[in-house]
């Protein structure tokens, strides 16, 4: 009988010790205001799973929507300007 094997490499990195590069890192800080306006939206939204969200409730999780979208805003148009000033 013949075994059977993979014929393909190893998908994983052979060490799981390796850190972020710094670009990553880079990425990481940039996209960093988003990822707080996404947090206080989960955790707004969080706070009315076990009651209905009163008045104060659909404003604290309309206030973080409109961080969020204002957060995406930036990131896009940040991404936008880097692109086109170096795409000349």
């Amino acid at each position: 009988m013949t075994p059977i094997v993979a014929l393909q490499a190893l998908v994983t990195a052979a060490s799981l010790d390796i850190e972020p590069s710094a670009a990553e890192l880079d990425a990481i800080d940039r996209e960093m205001p988003l990822i707080r306006a996404e947090v206080e939206l989960l955790d707004a939204q969080i706070m009315t799973i076990d009651h209905p969200a009163n008045e104060l409730d659909e404003r604290r999780i309309r206030r973080a929507r409109n961080r969020v979208l204002a957060a995406r805003r930036d990131l896009t148009n940040r991404a936008g300007m880097v692109q086109s000033g170096g795409a000349a």
